[in-house]
């Protein structure tokens, strides 16, 4: 069967597969610094509502969602500069260890047992771990270099 031949000034199919980026430079900068800052927030009401149990708020609990607002934030924020420097699985082991750190915290708030927060936090990250390891292992080459 014949094929057409491509056009004389055709685009080559990197350059049509290759996806627009949408918002500036300013915006991701922006983002750079908002996201762990909104994440962080919302970590530190989270945990200050699972401590408190629906009771009153008090300057302890306060105390406690904001000092887990800044530690998540900044957890998150040297995590995010360091593990694109990493191979694939590395890469998704260090998020995965984030995330089960920070769901296990989370859940410990809630007066669960010890052993408990510990189950339910590895069941978590075996989920990160695969979901991530599948991304980054389809996205990423072998050196941890994105695929374009």
């Amino acid at each position: 069967m014949a094929h057409a031949a491509p056009a004389s000034g055709a685009r080559t199919p990197s350059a049509r597969s290759r996806t627009t980026d949408v918002f500036s430079e300013r915006a991701h900068r922006a983002a750079e610094w908002t996201t762990p800052v909104a994440l962080g927030l919302v970590y530190g009401y989270w945990v200050a509502a699972n401590n408190r149990s629906g009771g009153p708020i008090t300057g302890w609990n306060l105390l406690l969602g904001f000092v887990s607002a800044i530690v998540f934030a900044a957890l998150w924020t040297g995590i995010h500069a360091l593990a694109p420097h990493m191979r694939r699985e590395l890469h998704a082991l260090l998020w995965t260890a984030f995330a089960g750190c920070a769901f296990g915290f989370l859940y410990s708030q809630t007066g669960a047992t010890v052993l408990r927060s510990v189950g339910m936090s590895l069941a978590i990250s075996a989920g990160v771990f695969l979901t991530l390891f599948y991304r980054f292992y389809t996205q990423e080459d072998a050196a941890g270099k994105r695929i374009r």
